[in-house]
């Protein structure tokens, strides 16, 4: 603020003598104007940083796309997703299955009941990729173990109940979320994803289906590909090639992909399925991994690392790529081109960050769930 002080004409000494209290005055008044202007600036400032703060211990809006069944890490992934939200970090708002297997969503709603979360919706793939027979079928398993003649771990769908189409479930519960809060968590085939892209518009929202992804979520956090000097198609991109191309194409959020040579890295202990989980007798994650291979073996940790990065804090494990570009071949092979204002990276890790995340995972896993302590 400028302030103006006129000279007094000779002859009028009297103003002459106003003149100075009245420039002390206006400066005072100057002065506490300002005084409440920075007062109001960092109350302000304050207030936006508290703001801040609530909304990052907010916990995170998850929806976890699987091909449960295919390997065991899908249910270990699972397992983590459960103990985050106990411990209110994340909260799964949905998930959907990406394979065609009638146990795959039984499974996983047995593990919602059991783990006291039963009431995360369930969404299927309608004509999906079919990839039974490549292993033991740990799910069918898992839903079929008794203990005194009874199913062990009962669910609350029934065998002969439909569960919801995953692209409607989708739509459903994005448009239900504020904008740009939720993350994906997706470790199996891109099926449900592209066909989410492709969607239109219709009765549960007036956005098409790339319109709502691109208002709703926040990250795609993907495991798929391979970006090591030992080219190989990784098998969630090959069982379906073309989606997985219109995904990394047309998804319109950042993707953070968690590739098959990382989580190769990072073995899950069968000593620890063997020993830290007596306390609940039966226990459909051991029933699960008991019933995958022949005990006991290590497994690779693909999905957890996915599942992990979601977390904000589980992000220190990492390191990154730069920006880029990744891009499906019509062969399922994967490449990566730096660009600095590219939406893709993929993730790496050094051995050590390697060892603290097979303990991070360990510890996690290994813990009672809220509902069992």
């Amino acid at each position: 603020m400028k302030i103006s002080v006129h000279k007094t004409p000779k002859g009028k000494f009297k103003n002459k003598l106003i003149e100075k209290p009245v420039f002390r005055s206006v400066l005072s008044l100057w002065f506490q104007v300002m005084v409440v202007v920075f007062a109001v600036s960092c109350k302000s400032e304050s207030t936006e940083k508290e703001v801040v703060k609530n909304n990052e211990s907010e916990p995170i809006k998850v929806i976890f796309e699987t091909d449960m069944g295919n390997d065991i890490d899908d249910a270990l992934a699972l397992d983590m997703l459960y103990k985050f939200a106990d411990q209110n970090k994340m909260e799964i708002v949905a998930i959907n299955v990406n394979k065609n297997n009638k146990y795959a969503p039984l499974f996983i709603d047995q593990m919602n009941n059991w783990y006291g979360h039963p009431d995360i919706p369930i969404g299927t793939v309608t004509n999906g990729a079919d990839s039974g027979g490549e292993a033991r079928n740990f799910t069918q398993a898992a839903w079929e173990h008794q203990v005194g003649g009874k199913q062990a771990f009962p669910g609350t769908v029934p065998e002969s109940n439909k569960f919801p189409d995953a692209v409607d479930l989708y739509r459903e519960v994005l448009t239900k979320q504020a904008d740009n809060t939720v993350t994906v968590v997706s470790v199996g085939f891109s099926t449900n994803l592209a066909r989410l892209l492709e969607s239109s518009s219709d009765d549960i929202s007036e956005l098409s289906g790339k319109d709502l992804v691109k208002e709703k979520v926040k990250l795609l956090s993907i495991m798929a590909g391979n970006f090591n000097e030992n080219r190989m198609v990784e098998y969630n991109v090959k069982i379906d090639i073309k989606s997985a191309q219109k995904v990394f194409e047309d998804w319109p959020t950042p993707i953070v992909a968690s590739p098959w040579e990382l989580g190769h890295q990072i073995k899950y202990p069968a000593s620890s399925i063997e020993n830290d989980f007596k306390w609940a007798g039966d226990h459909p994650l051991v029933v699960a991994y008991e019933n995958y291979l022949e005990m006991p073996y290590d497994r690779p940790t693909w999905d957890l690392t996915s599942a992990i990065y979601a977390l904000e804090g589980g992000r220190d494990f990492f390191t990154s790529s730069k920006n880029g570009q990744i891009s499906v071949d019509d062969e399922g092979y994967t490449n990566f081109v730096e660009m600095p204002n590219g939406k893709h990276r993929y993730l790496k890790v050094t051995p050590e960050q390697a060892t603290a995340l097979k303990k991070e995972f360990v510890n996690i896993i290994t813990k009672k769930p809220l509902n069992r302590d």
